[in-house]
């Protein structure tokens, strides 16, 4: 059973840096598509970044330049390092998994709460 826990979350001010961690169990992060998606209250849950199990990136433009999506195969690990964070960013953010480029993401974490102060 895949599972998915977030981690690294928390309050921050204009302009600084977050790492969030995805921890993966029950199957392989390198060979899966993971993403990372956030919520902002009241507001439809967006995609934020994307690995493929080739090494490929891509990003949401609101984050593009400030953001980066990484993955530590040993660790089974998947982080998004966040800096310049903005109030905008403020939301909770979901790791998510899928095992084939066509279709849904099948597995997503619990989530992890961001809040950037202004």
């Amino acid at each position: 059973q895949v599972q998915l826990v977030e981690s690294g979350g928390g309050l921050v001010q204009a302009g600084g840096s977050l790492r969030l961690s995805c921890s993966v169990s029950g199957c392989t992060a390198s060979t899966y598509y993971m993403g990372w998606f956030r919520q902002a209250p009241g507001k439809e849950r967006e995609f934020v970044a994307r690995i493929w199990n080739s090494g490929i990136t891509s990003y949401a433009d609101s984050v593009k330049g400030r953001f980066a999506i990484s993955r530590d195969n040993g660790k089974n690990t998947v982080y998004l390092q966040m800096n310049s964070l903005n109030a905008e960013d403020t939301a909770v953010y979901y790791c998510a998994a899928k095992e084939r480029f066509i279709g849904e993401y099948e597995y997503w974490g619990q989530g992890t709460q961001v809040t950037v102060s202004s």
